[in-house]
């Protein structure tokens, strides 16, 4: 300290550094705890016939009501000798003009070639298969809860859309039978 009562330039500077190395410390300890919502990833294939932009209008939805975030989203083009083509979806026509802009720079990494070729098994030479990569950010705040409370995610899965849709079908149909006796 000084005679008047200030710090002299070098304690400042220890101050300083003192109070930047704590707010590092405190960033670091809320970046451990950051959880990060389940990934999950869609392959859709699309139709020869151009679409009409709905399924982007609801994908820019759960966006922008942070639902979900994108981490991906690529598109593969199956050749006819087997190989594969993988654009970003910002430019599906390759004329060097963001078609999505909106999607400009969405790609984490996480997808690599071995994903793009498996999703190009997927579909017949000629067609094009939208890979979507993406977190439920809905679900963060949750998992950073049960991490704080000392659980763990044991299990997850997925039941697909149509499967749900058989059983309810199923379950309606033994009701009706059930109150036609």
């Amino acid at each position: 300290m000084t005679e008047q009562g200030g710090m002299s330039g070098q304690d400042s500077m220890v101050e300083q550094n003192s109070m930047v190395e704590q707010d590092s410390m405190v960033e670091q300890d809320s970046m451990t705890e950051l959880a990060v919502g389940p990934i999950d990833y869609l392959a859709i294939e699309l139709p020869a016939a151009r679409m009409r932009g709905e399924g982007l209008a609801a994908l820019v939805d759960l966006v922008d009501r942070g639902i979900i975030r994108v981490l991906d989203l690529r598109a593969v083009r199956r050749e006819d000798d087997g190989t594969f083509t993988a654009v970003a979806i910002t430019d599906l026509d390759h004329d060097g003009t963001l078609d999505l802009a909106i999607f400009e720079g969405i790609e984490s990494g996480l997808l690599d070639d071995d994903d793009l070729r498996q999703a190009a098994e997927l579909i017949e030479p000629g067609k094009v298969v939208a890979l979507l990569l993406y977190e439920n950010t809905w679900a963060a705040p949750f998992v950073a809860a049960m991490r704080r409370a000392g659980a763990e995610l044991i299990a997850s899965g997925r039941i697909p859309a149509d499967e749900v849709e058989a059983m309810l079908d199923a379950l309606e149909a033994d009701e009706a039978q059930a109150q036609a006796t």
